[in-house]
């Protein structure tokens, strides 16, 4: 259970983990969870041929329907609550609830189906959460360089564009660490700003 910060309370942030279908939500939330990580996997049916597009992905097997959800303590009385959101559009009108009360979120890339995170990208937009996106690396595929890819998903140029293998645990804390600190500027910049009007 979590421990109480010296006052008693307890601090808990919640992180959203978005991105395309196939792209790594469930591996990134299970490497990183300090607990086993909840997961709504079901198996790809034949139903579902046509309707998802399995292009760069012809090995996946499963999706998430619902959500992906994790752990991990930062410290003492400081805990990160991870959800990993459906890729699918046909999912997405759990985002919305998913959203309430997130801190920021990790918009996960593939150079592979780059455009497939576009929708993410503009949710997190419209809605003002802070997000970095993170480009999860595959084997046999190009690298692109954080501008390349920040130009090409047309980012604000503040939006932390990093690189990360969804599989590796410390690839996965220091995206969260970069989002952390990147919701940090934008809420005390907007902090700021709603003290001088």
């Amino acid at each position: 259970m979590d421990s109480a910060l010296s006052d008693g309370s307890v601090l808990a942030l919640k992180i959203l983990v978005a991105g395309g279908f196939g792209v790594g939500k469930t591996t990134l939330v299970g490497s990183v969870s300090e607990i086993r990580p909840l997961r709504t996997e079901e198996q790809l049916t034949a139903a579902g041929r046509g309707v998802d597009d399995l292009g760069g992905v012809e090995q996946k097997t499963t999706t998430t329907v619902a959500m992906d959800f994790g752990r991990i303590t930062i410290r003492e009385g400081l805990s990160v609550y991870l959800f990993g959101t459906p890729g699918q559009d046909r999912f997405w009108f759990l985002w919305d609830e998913l959203a309430q009360g997130a801190l920021g979120a990790v918009v996960l890339a593939d150079t592979r189906r780059l455009t497939d995170c576009f929708p993410a990208v503009d949710f997190f937009e419209h809605r003002g959460i802070p997000f970095v996106v993170a480009v999860n690396r595959f084997a046999g595929t190009r690298d692109f360089g954080p501008k390349e890819v920040a130009r090409a998903l047309d980012l604000d140029p503040d939006t932390p564009v990093v690189a990360c293998d969804a599989r590796r645990r410390a690839s996965g804390k220091q995206v969260l660490v970069d989002l952390v600190e990147h919701a940090g500027r934008v809420h005390a910049a907007r902090l700021l700003a709603d003290t001088r009007r």
